[in-house]
């Protein structure tokens, strides 16, 4: 029998007296928001990320909906979007009005491979939909194969957004050209950050967009800012903006297209910075973790095993998934979970296929996407945050080697 039961969420944040001061000297200021904090935010991540226009915005759903705003998608357009991932990713395209159409994955690692997209783009034509652009998802924190997905994308004019929810401070393999950051924009027009508490850096709520593109830059600035223009060079309505004399009335904005309140505020901002200050650490213990995770993991392959790791990533490791094969272990999945929350061990499952969801299947109708199905129906996410011990690892582990056989024998 393992030791003194933990209480061990999937994930946390990790928040110290840092985090709390900076909080502090900002709700001590003059700016609670649109101020000097958000820049520096962005600024930050500009720099981790090597693109050199960074946009901080409400959440990662709202820095989804502006790159797809950002985009002008909408009636008429399709997005390629991977079914293994949260319901934000094709939400967003759908919120403009295009539609989606879902590609397969990978069943051992939950990403969305080259032929996935193309299979997916052969569909899109079969059906008579114009695809603009495709969402890869770095699940996990492991990279989708960007240069492979750039170069199909790009034959045929179609924007890359890389939803990097969860890959905040990973790399990928550019072949001969070395590692980029996730982020950089080098293989993609634009990609998503969350700073949700459970992520690998956390503003409370909070996300941002990165591109290399200073005019979909320009545009994602003034999107969430309820689309509004304050440069007098953008003004036109000079009989309204100008004073007879000339200058610009220092009251005067314009709204030249439909936008949304999707800011995010200093207080917010200034925790992240907190955060980004100590990514670096909080990655290498991400890392060692999950390293503790594989060799404890070991003697329970092939029944439970690690997802496979994909070549030419550098993982931000947000979760720890492990495939359970539940049949040959004659174990139910709702059970283990049940029995595992009850030694204090917390697990998640990331994520139900987007495609079987209601509102997808009510409009499309159900795909078939055997990879999709294949990985959510053995994936389990374990605890995996900052803060946690090795001890921490092995009595997961032990709890859930305990589990595995728990539910078998009651099953037999």
């Amino acid at each position: 029998m393992a030791a003194a039961m933990r209480h061990l969420p999937y994930g946390r944040q990790c928040i110290d007296e840092a985090d709390i001061a900076a909080v502090a000297a900002v709700l001590r200021s003059d700016y609670l928001t649109t101020g000097p904090a958000v820049a520096a935010f962005a600024t930050r991540l500009c720099e981790i990320t090597e693109a050199p226009h960074a946009i901080a915005c409400a959440n990662g759903t709202a820095a989804l909906h502006l790159a797809c705003a950002a985009l002008g998608l909408g009636d008429g357009d399709a997005v390629v979007v991977p079914s293994i991932t949260f319901l934000a990713t094709a939400n967003a395209p759908r919120m403009t009005g295009a539609e989606v159409v879902f590609a397969d994955v990978d069943p051992d690692t939950g990403l969305m491979q080259p032929d996935h997209f193309s299979e997916a783009l052969a569909r899109a034509d079969a059906a008579g939909l114009r695809v603009r652009a495709v969402l890869p998802v770095h699940l996990a924190g492991q990279c989708a194969d960007l240069p492979s997905l750039g170069e199909i994308a790009r034959a045929r004019g179609i924007a890359v957004i890389e939803d990097a929810c969860h890959a905040l401070g990973g790399a990928y393999a550019r072949g001969g050209q070395g590692w980029a950051p996730v982020g950089a924009c080098l293989d993609g027009d634009m990609a998503i950050f969350s700073f949700h508490p459970v992520k690998n850096a956390t503003t409370g709520e909070g996300g941002a967009v990165t591109t290399r593109d200073p005019a979909l830059a320009a545009r994602l600035d003034r999107l969430r800012c309820h689309g509004m223009v304050r440069e007098p060079a953008l003004f036109r309505q000079p009989e309204m903006a100008f004073s007879d004399e000339g200058p610009a009335n220092p009251w005067y904005y314009e709204m030249p297209e439909l936008g949304w309140n999707y800011r995010l505020t200093d207080i917010q901002a200034a925790l992240g910075l907190s955060q980004l200050g100590k990514l670096r650490r909080f990655l290498a213990e991400r890392q060692r973790l999950a390293a503790l995770y594989d060799a404890a993991l070991a003697p329970l392959a092939p029944l439970v095993r690690p997802i496979s790791q994909s070549r030419g990533c550098r993982s931000g490791w947000h979760l720890y998934p492990v495939l359970i094969d539940f049949t040959r272990c004659r174990t139910d999945r709702a059970e283990l979970m049940r029995r595992l929350r009850a030694r204090g061990v917390g697990t998640q499952v990331h994520y139900i296929p987007v495609h079987r969801q209601p509102y997808y299947r009510d409009r499309y109708g159900l795909a078939d996407l055997p990879g999709a199905d294949a990985y959510y129906a053995r994936t389990l996410s374990l605890p995996l945050f900052v803060g946690m011990s090795d001890e921490d690892v092995a009595y997961v582990c032990d709890e859930l080697a305990e589990a595995v056989a728990g539910v078998a024998e009651a099953a037999a």
